[in-house]
C-alpha cells in the first residue's frame, strides 16, 4: 500500500495542481460569466472572491493535507470520529463528478478525431445531438452513441494507466508533460486569435464594463461560484495532494502560485474565445449575441462553424484546441479520482494498483450509462444537483469543521514557517465568519432556483443520487478494515 506517497519535487506538486484547477470550465464557462456579469466590471467582484475566499481556503486546504498527511476520511476522521460518514459522501460526489467528467472529456477525445475531416460537416448542432451528446428524447434514451462509448473506453484507460502508477512515475510525470504542453498551445492559439479580423470587436464586448451589475448580488454569487468550482474548493483534491507534500515546504506561496496560474490562464483564454468569436461575427455578419454560448454549445456547436469558415488554418486550430481541451480535462478527472484512490486504499489497506483498478472499473461502467442518447441530458441534472447544491453544502459543512471544531490557528506555524507570506488572525476571522456566510447564501439562491423551476425527471434522478450517496457512504463509514 502506497500510504506515505511524497512529491519528488515542489514543481510536481505545482504543475500538478495547476492541472486540476485549470480544467473545461476555464475554457469554455469563464468567458461566458464574465461577458454575462457585467464584463469588465465583473473583475471587481472576482477579485474580492480570490482574496476573501479563493486564497484562504486554499491555504487552508494546504495546511490540513501537509499538517495530517492522511486521507480526506482519515482526517475527518482524526477530528471527530462521527465526521467520517460527512468525509464519505464528499468522496462519493466526488467520484460521481468524475464518472460524467470523463464522458465530456470523451465528448472532446471525439470531436479531435472529427476534427481531422471536419465530420461534423455544416449542421454542427445535430452532429452534436446524433452522434456525440445525445439529446432529451425519453422515448429513446439506451441507444448508445458509439463514437463517444469508444471515447470513453479510452479515456478510463489512460486515467487507470496513470492513477495505478506510484505518485512520481504517474500524476507527477504526467502533469510535468501534459501541463506544460497546454499553456503552450492555448497560449499560441490566443495571440493568433489576436491577429484575426474582428478581434477588437469580440473583446470590446467582452470586457466593456457595465458598472451598474455591481449592484446585482447574483453578479458577486456568480464570482464567488466561480473561484470555489475553479480552485475546486473544498471537494477533497487540494486537501489529497497537500498530504503528499514533504516537510519544508512553502505552503502559502504554492497556493499564491497556483491562484495566479489559474486566474491568468481563464483571463487570458477568455480573451482568445471573444475574439475568434468577434471574428466569426465580423466574417458572416451574426451578431456577437447570437454567438455567445455557455459550455458545451459553445466548444461542440459554436466553434466547429467557425473553424469551417476559416479555410486551412481551422484545420489545424480546431485539433490544437480539441488537444488542449483533452489535456485540461485529464489533468482535472485524475485530480478527481486520487481523493477517492486514496481514500479507498488507506479505508481497506490495499494497493494503488487495486484501488485505482477497482474504481476505474466501477467509473467506466456508469460512465459508458451516460454515452446513449440520453446521456447529455442526464449529465446536465447531475452537474446542476452536484455542483450547485451538493457539494456546496458540503464546502460549508467544511468550513464550520476545519474553524470551529478544529483548532485552524494550530495550522499557522507549519504554513508560516517557510513561506515569504504569512497568514494570521484575519486569516482565521475570514475561514470562520466570511465564508460559511457567503457559502450558505450561494447554496440558498440554489436551492430556491430549483424549487421555482420544478422538473420531475430530474427531481427523480436528485433523490437517487442523494438516497445511492447516503446508503454507500454510511456503509463505508460503518466498515472497519483494522
Amino acid at each position: 500500500m502506497e500510504k506515505n506517497a511524497q512529491w519528488n519535487s515542489t514543481l510536481s506538486f505545482i504543475l500538478a495542481m495547476i492541472g486540476v484547477v485549470v480544467g473545461l470550465g476555464n475554457i469554455w464557462r469563464f468567458s461566458y460569466v464574465l461577458y454575462s456579469n457585467g464584463g469588465g466590471s465583473f473583475f471587481i467582484p472576482y477579485l474580492i472572491a480570490i482574496l476573501l475566499m479563493g486564497i484562504p481556503f486554499l491555504i487552508l486546504e494546504y495546511g490540513l493535507g501537509y499538517n495530517f498527511k492522511d486521507s480526506f476520511p482519515n482526517i475527518l476522521k482524526k477530528i471527530n470520529p462521527k465526521f467520517e460518514f460527512i468525509s464519505w459522501i464528499i468522496i462519493l460526489l466526488l467520484f460521481i463528478v468524475g464518472i460524467y467528467y470523463v464522458v465530456i472529456i470523451g465528448w472532446d477525445l471525439t470531436y479531435l478525431f472529427s476534427s481531422l475531416t471536419f465530420e461534423w460537416g455544416n449542421d454542427t448542432a445535430a452532429y452534436f445531438a446524433n452522434n456525440v451528446g445525445g439529446n432529451s428524447n425519453l422515448s429513446d434514451p439506451i441507444s448508445f452513441l458509439i463514437p463517444t462509448t469508444i471515447s470513453v473506453l479510452l479515456i478510463w484507460a489512460i486515467i487507470w494507466f496513470i492513477s495505478h502508477r506510484n505518485l512520481n512515475d504517474g500524476i507527477a510525470k504526467f502533469s510535468k508533460i501534459a501541463i506544460p504542453i497546454l499553456f503552450i498551445l492555448m497560449i499560441g492559439i490566443v495571440i493568433y486569435s489576436f491577429t484575426l479580423p474582428g478581434a477588437s470587436l469580440g473583446i470590446k464586448t467582452l470586457i466593456t464594463p457595465d458598472w451598474n451589475m455591481l449592484l446585482n448580488i447574483k453578479v458577486w454569487l456568480a464570482a464567488f461560484s466561480q473561484i470555489i468550482f475553479s480552485l475546486s474548493l473544498g471537494q477533497a483534491i487540494v486537501i489529497t495532494y497537500a498530504s503528499y507534500l514533504p516537510d519544508n515546504s512553502k505552503l502559502i506561496d504554492n497556493a499564491f502560485l497556483v491562484v495566479l496560474s489559474n486566474s491568468l490562464f481563464e483571463i487570458f483564454t477568455a480573451l482568445g474565445v471573444f475574439s475568434i468569436l468577434g471574428y466569426m461575427s465580423t466574417t458572416t455578419g451574426t451578431p456577437m449575441t447570437l454567438l455567445i454560448s455557455e459550455g458545451t454549445g459553445l466548444v461542440f456547436i459554436v466553434f466547429p462553424k467557425i473553424f469551417n469558415i476559416m479555410g486551412p488554418i481551422g484545420h489545424i486550430l480546431a485539433p490544437t484546441l480539441f488537444i488542449v481541451i483533452l489535456f485540461a480535462g485529464l489533468s482535472s478527472a485524475i485530480g478527481m479520482i486520487e481523493p477517492v484512490v486514496n481514500s479507498v486504499l488507506h479505508k481497506f489497506k490495499i494497493s494503488r494498483r487495486k484501488s485505482a483498478t477497482i474504481l476505474c472499473i466501477i467509473g467506466c461502467i456508469f460512465s459508458l450509462m451516460l454515452t446513449t442518447n440520453l446521456g447529455g441530458y442526464l449529465i446536465g441534472i447531475i452537474d446542476e444537483f452536484i455542483n450547485e447544491i451538493a457539494i456546496l453544502l458540503f464546502i460549508a459543512i467544511q468550513c464550520i469543521i476545519f474553524s470551529w471544531v478544529f483548532d485552524i490557528q494550530s495550522l499557522i506555524p507549519a504554513l508560516n514557517e517557510k513561506s515569504r507570506f504569512k497568514v494570521g488572525k484575519s486569516w482565521v476571522a475570514t475561514i470562520k465568519y466570511v465564508l460559511p456566510i457567503f457559502i450558505v447564501v450561494i447554496w440558498i439562491l440554489g436551492i430556491f432556483d430549483n424549487i421555482t423551476n420544478p422538473n420531475s425527471f430530474s427531481i427523480i434522478i436528485d433523490l437517487l443520487i442523494t438516497i445511492i450517496v447516503l446508503i454507500v457512504s454510511g456503509i463505508f463509514y460503518k466498515m472497519n478494515a483494522d
